[in-house]
């Protein structure tokens, strides 16, 4: 815990002298203003601001202000088990969550998952996170999930699944349909979801009934479409066939698409929530924002899993700049005669939205956050770091937050006006007791996993195949 002063409760916090990213609609930045929060909620954002004499004033100068970031796709719970999976394929994942070990998980270790997630996002500066709870195999489950996330700093979407039951079951379970309308209905959660996938090509398409289910609650959707063996054109076709694809709902990685896709999702309003880290390392397909830019499909950046992947979005921004510069790069040296790259497409701006307005418009609440405006709720985010020489100087800050800060860098981070990470340090929530529950969790999985333990973290390597090379150095 810092020792220098902090905000009281309800005192309001003037930011002075930052670059100030708004993310309005101009994108406007201020080289040195400030920002003022009152009662929960932006009051002004501008140079030189009036702030009430009891106002809380913290020193931006050297540092970015900038809206909360938004992940639209974490699986908080397998944070329980992060970093095991860093030398996974994507089928040794599907073996080891859905077919072998990820039934293991008791209520209280989701809910462990979850409560360290949620620390982990306020730590990095992402305030609103889409919790893509799909090991949800009883409503108990489903339960402790949900109590992990209200009880948690930051806000939340909760977006239920189950792995282990088809959706068309578990949608029409009265008890599962009673905690999706608790979760809708709850003002401390951030919205509620169902996040379910179509992996079959099948005519009669069962998981129909779980789109409706969704209509019914008033619900959207959000699905892993484009994964590349595994959900494809078909679920995308027989959504579209059947009228159940509607404005608002989110793809995530769409990565194996055909054009054909591609045109429905932006025909019917959805958006794509790309993980560019997964799509890089899983085998879903290329990362697709080449696609998205040229078929006009809104764009959101997420987590995925800490089981594999940074837990921070400013390597998701790091990693789709690089990804789409490289691919661009490459197209263009495939080509007869060769061509240069002199202009890349992607800018570092465009990215900085996806991570803050284009989060908030992919869940539907982009009234309330993801700029910052007169009259938004006040999730605010200082970059700054006077012990780093990496924030001197400082000149672009769009480059400055794609490629040259992480989560050691977020100085101050605010959710609705409250003070959740000061001065380097997260000062909300139990680190503590969630680290306790952590370390049961980890040793009852240990146990119950047993002989697979250690060979699920560290899985046979594939005999390399070296190709003879005529030229070598002799004797």
């Amino acid at each position: 815990m810092t020792d220098s002063p902090s905000p009281r409760d309800g005192q309001p916090i003037v930011f002075r002298n930052g670059i100030v990213l708004t993310m309005d609609d101009s994108r406007t930045v201020l080289p040195r203003g400030d920002v003022l929060v009152k009662d929960g909620r932006i009051a002004e954002v501008g140079v030189e601001v009036t702030a009430p004499d009891d106002a809380f004033e913290i020193d931006a100068g050297g540092g970015i202000v900038m809206p909360g970031m938004v992940d639209t796709h974490r699986h908080m719970w397998q944070t329980a088990m992060r970093a095991y999976g860093a030398d996974w394929t994507l089928t040794q994942y599907f073996v080891w969550y859905y077919l072998q070990h990820g039934a293991k998980f008791r209520p209280q270790d989701y809910a462990a998952g979850n409560l360290i997630s949620a620390l982990d996002a306020i730590e990095s500066g992402v305030t609103t996170s889409v919790d893509w709870s799909h090991g949800l195999r009883t409503v108990e489950h489903g339960e402790a999930a949900f109590d992990a996330l209200v009880s948690s700093p930051g806000r939340f979407v909760f977006a239920y699944g189950n792995i282990h039951q088809s959706p068309w079951e578990w949608t029409a379970d009265p008890a599962v349909r009673a905690l999706l309308e608790k979760s809708r209905d709850d003002s401390r959660m951030f919205g509620t979801q169902i996040a379910f996938d179509v992996p079959n090509q099948n005519e009669e398409f069962p998981e129909l009934a779980a789109y409706r289910a969704a209509k019914d609650l008033g619900l959207r959707v959000t699905t892993h479409a484009g994964v590349w063996g595994a959900t494809n054109d078909w679920g995308i076709r027989n959504a579209y066939d059947a009228g159940v694809m509607e404005e608002g709902f989110t793809y995530v990685h769409a990565a194996s698409l055909s054009a054909e896709s591609y045109q429905k999702i932006a025909a019917t309003g959805g958006n794509v929530s790309l993980a560019t880290e997964s799509e890089d390392t899983c085998g879903q397909g290329y990362p697709p924002l080449h696609h998205l830019r040229r078929y006009g499909i809104p764009a959101s950046l997420s987590v995925d899993t800490s089981v594999w992947f940074s837990a921070d979005l400013f390597s998701a921004m790091r990693a789709t700049v690089n990804a789409d510069r490289a691919l661009e790069h490459f197209l263009a040296h495939q080509l007869e005669p060769a061509e240069t790259v002199t202009h890349v497409k992607l800018r570092a701006q465009e990215v900085v939205e996806m991570a803050t307005r284009g989060g908030a418009k992919a869940i539907g609440k982009d009234h309330l956050i993801g700029s910052l405006e007169a009259g938004k709720l006040a999730d605010v985010v200082l970059l700054k770091n006077e012990h780093s020489p990496t924030w001197a100087p400082l000149i672009n800050p769009w480059g400055q937050v794609v490629y040259q800060a992480q989560r050691g860098d977020v100085h101050t981070v605010l959710v609705g006006g409250e003070v959740v990470k000061r001065e380097g340090r997260v000062v909300a929530g139990d680190l503590e007791g969630v680290r306790a529950k952590l370390d049961e969790t980890v040793a009852y999985l240990e146990r119950e996993v047993g002989d697979d333990w250690k060979a699920g973290q560290f899985p046979d390597i594939p005999e390399p195949e070296v190709l003879y090379n005529p030229y070598q150095y002799k004797d």
